[in-house]
């Protein structure tokens, strides 16, 4: 395969009944692959629940995003054709495209939305003007000419303006399903065909004005829904928006801009001061500052000598540059960031799935309700237009949109309230999961501590570049501070083969032939080693490297916090007791554990959780990876590359550990949040309704009262975004 080669050439065979672009945004993915539509169509819970049930049988898996308006589909089998689920979708009447196309599309929607409000807005302050001489008394000729300018006001009007939620409902009526828009469609016609009548007629009230104005307050609340969901995913669009759609590529005849798609490991791109980081790379030569601030949340430069590694996203701010390129664009950082968001939003906790379950039976309720108080107004006496005008108001009061949007909005605020903290989510459902902490555990090296070599030159460069090449193959924190230590003394660079990890001891491969080991204790083919971190080359003594240890940056501040609000903390360590000692010592904490494997940890957490205890782990994700899937939750100190390696439900990507303490309060807001979001949509159906069915509130006060209501549900969500940019509250 050329170093252009599309990977997902070997799979073409069984999609060629896909459109090509939607064919290019498929990722393989092992055996398997992952694809993301954007479905502009999806508007509600019932939209969730009738094409998650719709993709169900075709395999794989399927998960709907209401904010993002995405289809997210995945598969294991190298059998799965894809263009089945694409199929079921436009079968069902929506309109899946590819999401790279997205931005232009939600563009055009906000433009659409906005003209409409406009014409609406427009006629109806000039019906409303007309209705205003018909109110105040006008004779018998004067009120049916004035109902007739209002018709030809209001019903072009309503054929343009109206077209949002024309399409949606027919569009979902045609396939046999209902949605929220049918209610809304329903009403604004029947309001429209009834005031029509009765202008013909000549006898009785129109309802002009109540059509257009509903109308227009309804597309105000459709306007700022899509504009507060636009706003939450910001997170997402921010992350693409950082990684250039080009990279300047050095050659033997210059230098020449490439799509960074087409770029590959081992290519030499070029970066000027000022410029975005396109992919992954290692610095090749002098020393270069850059602006990290996406991967660490640090505004700070960060300076990074020869053989460094850059992430995609960061910003150059001196230069040109010239790095090798470490990982191809669709496993960059920025990439897998912006997946891990995206997938992080797409998780539903259970107060979501309980309103979605709501949401779905609630759109046929609405409309035997609007039939029956319909048909109970006309049994009590009430002549046809009164009747219809107040079945109308209840179809319009009861749409259920505070209802879909109670958990979903407070979730995606969370997210980018997390992500704009250094906190990448691995797994939505653990934002639950964080509400219900009640202790904290750590890890001790490279979570509460950094490691750093006490003495790296009184280590032979020959021994030290050796240890390196193993180090190299490691994210563990030792690893890296043995990597640095090399790399500030420019050494050269040393090739290891046949590295495994040996897990809880440390690396072991070849170089030259000859077996080495970098790790604890030595191997049973060396000579014995004292206690501590060792480099063993087959044949020769033990080397002894002392490792020194600094406090984390936040720690001690977050562990008085966690201690001050209540949370017990413990430390849990593999390491000697006096060194566990004297963190524990440094930091307050009563409670720890030295010398433990990655069982002991485990063992730890599982006897808490049988004592009712939800622990939170925070652990390095490499060593302490079976304790943080143990743990009710997780969260791992981890740099950039380890992001999609650990096994946390959430990564930070600073160097401070106050991230702990954001995402705790976080999670507890948005609790608090999504009970409120739920208390308001429950309180204003049981307000609402009975005042419609009784014909207290006309089709305009119904629409007023159904947008505001959704509008208070998603700016109260978005007071997760706008808290404290501080890890404590």
């Amino acid at each position: 395969m050329s170093c252009c080669a599309d990977p997902r050439a070997g799979f073409s065979n069984q999609w060629g009944t896909l459109p090509d672009s939607i064919r290019a945004a498929i990722t393989p993915e092992g055996t398997g692959g992952r694809l993301v539509l954007h479905v502009p169509d999806i508007h509600c819970a019932a939209c969730i629940s009738t094409i998650e049930g719709a993709l169900a049988p075709c395999g794989g898996n399927a998960r709907v995003n209401l904010t993002r308006k995405t289809v997210t589909l995945g598969w294991d089998a190298p059998t799965f054709d894809p263009s089945v689920p694409v199929g079921v979708l436009r079968n069902l009447g929506y309109t899946p495209q590819p999401l790279a196309t997205t931005t232009e599309v939600r563009d055009r929607r906000g433009a659409e939305l906005m003209r409409c409000v406009a014409v609406s807005g427009f006629a109806a302050m000039n019906v409303m003007l007309l209705s205003v001489s018909v109110w105040s008394g006008a004779d018998g000729s004067t009120q049916q000419l004035f109902h007739w300018f209002s018709a030809l006001i209001a019903l072009p009007a309503l054929a343009y303006a109206a077209r949002p939620f024309f399409r949606s409902a027919f569009g979902a009526l045609r396939h046999g399903r209902l949605n929220m828009d049918v209610p809304i469609t329903l009403a604004i016609v029947l309001a429209a065909a009834h005031s029509l009548a009765t202008t013909i007629s000549g006898e009785g009230e129109t309802y002009f004005d109540a059509a257009i104005t509903l109308t227009f307050f309804l597309l105000i609340g459709r306007l700022l829904d899509h504009l507060t969901r636009e706003r939450a995913r910001l997170s997402v669009t921010r992350l693409a928006a950082m990684r250039p759609p080009f990279a300047h590529v050095v050659t033997a005849s210059g230098v020449a801009p490439v799509a960074v798609e087409e770029i590959r490991p081992g290519s030499v791109i070029e970066v000027a001061a000022g410029e975005r980081v396109p992919l992954d790379g290692r610095l090749l030569l002098g020393e270069a500052a850059f602006d990290t601030s996406l991967a660490t949340g640090e505004s700070h430069p960060e300076t990074v000598a020869a053989g460094g590694e850059i992430m995609a996203g960061a910003l150059a701010v001196t230069g040109p540059h010239r790095l090798t390129v470490l990982r191809p664009s669709a496993d960059s950082y920025v990439s897998r960031l912006a997946a891990l968001q995206a997938a992080a939003e797409n998780v539903r906790s259970r107060h979501a799935r309980i309103a979605d379950r709501a949401a779905v039976v609630y759109a046929p309720t609405v409309h035997i309700l609007a039939l029956a108080t319909f048909v109970g107004w006309l049994a009590a006496g009430a002549g046809p237009g009164a009747a219809l005008t107040t079945a109308i108001a209840v179809l319009v009061i009861t749409c259920p949109c505070a209802l879909g949007l109670a958990v979903p909005a407070v979730h995606v605020a969370a997210c980018e309230r997390l992500f704009r903290q250094g906190l990448a989510i691995k797994d939505g459902a653990a934002l639950e999961r964080l509400e219900r902490i009640d202790e904290v555990v750590f890890d001790k090296t490279g979570t509460l501590t950094v490691p750093s070599l006490a003495e790296p030159s009184a280590i032979a460069p020959r021994d030290l570049a050796a240890a390196t090449a193993l180090a190299r193959h490691s994210t563990h924190p030792v690893s890296r501070a043995i990597v640095e230590a090399a790399e500030a003394q420019d050494l050269p660079r040393v090739i290891a083969t046949d590295v495994t990890e040996l897990r809880g001891r440390g690396m072991e491969g070849r170089i030259d032939g000859r077996r080495v080991f970098l790790g604890q204790g030595a191997p049973a083919w060396a000579e014995a080693a004292g206690e501590g971190l060792v480099f063993v080359r087959e044949g020769e003594a033990p080397l002894a490297i002392a490792v020194e240890e600094r406090l984390r940056p936040g720690a001690e501040t977050l562990v008085g916090d966690l201690k001050g609000r209540g949370l017990p903390v413990t430390i849990l360590s593999g390491d000697r007791p006096e060194a566990v000692a004297r963190v524990a010592g440094e930091l307050g904490v009563a409670d720890w554990r030295a010398q433990l494997t990655p069982s002991d940890k485990v063992d730890h957490l599982a006897a808490r959780q049988r004592a009712g205890a939800n622990p939170l782990m925070v652990g390095d994700g490499l060593n302490d990876g079976p304790a943080l899937a143990a743990a009710t939750a997780s969260i791992a100190p981890a740099g950039a590359s380890d992001l999609s390696q650990t096994a946390a439900d959430l990564v930070m990507t600073g160097t401070s550990l106050s991230g702990v303490w954001t995402a705790l309060a976080t999670a507890r807001g948005a609790h608090r949040i999504v009970l409120q979001n739920l208390g308001v949509a429950l309180a204003y159906n049981c307000i609402a309704v009975p005042i419609a069915v009784l014909g207290y509130a006309s089709p305009l006060v119904a629409a007023i009262a159904m947008s505001s209501s959704s509008i208070v549900v998603t700016l109260n969500a978005l007071r997760l975004v706008r808290g404290p940019s501080e890890g404590r509250e």
